[in-house]
C-alpha cells in the first residue's frame, strides 16, 4: 500500500518506520505519473516496508531529507536515516533501489 503525504511531515514518517520508500513527484510531472503505478505493484511486493508519495513542489522540508533536483527520484530510508535516491524514469532502477535496501 502506498500513502500520499498530505503535510509536509516526511521526516516523522522516516522516524516511525524500520524501512520508508519515497517517490518524490510533482503533478506536472509526466515521467512521475507513469512511474506512479509500477510504485504502487512494488509496494505490494515488499510488505515489511513503507512507501509514500510526495509532491516535491508542496512539501520543500520533506523534499530537502534526500536533496532532491530532479523528478522522479525515489529514495529510501532505514532506521530512520537516508540511504540512497535514484532519479529515474525506469523501472528496473527503482527495482535494484528497493531490492538492495529491503536485502540489509
Amino acid at each position: 500500500m502506498v500513502t500520499e503525504l498530505s503535510q509536509d511531515n516526511l521526516q516523522e514518517v522516516v522516524a516511525e518506520n524500520k524501512t520508508v520508500f519515497v517517490q518524490f513527484s510533482a503533478s506536472w510531472c509526466g515521467n512521475c505519473r507513469i512511474m506512479k503505478p509500477k510504485f504502487k505493484k512494488l509496494s505490494n511486493e515488499i510488505t515489511d516496508a513503507t512507501f509514500v508519495i510526495v509532491d516535491a513542489e508542496k512539501f520543500p522540508e520533506s523534499r530537502k531529507l534526500a536533496q532532491v533536483n530532479n523528478l522522479p527520484t525515489f529514495a529510501a530510508f532505514k532506521g530512520g536515516e537516508f540511504v540512497n535516491q535514484v532519479q529515474t524514469n525506469k523501472f528496473e532502477s527503482l527495482k535494484e533501489l528497493v531490492d538492495e535496501v529491503a536485502a540489509n
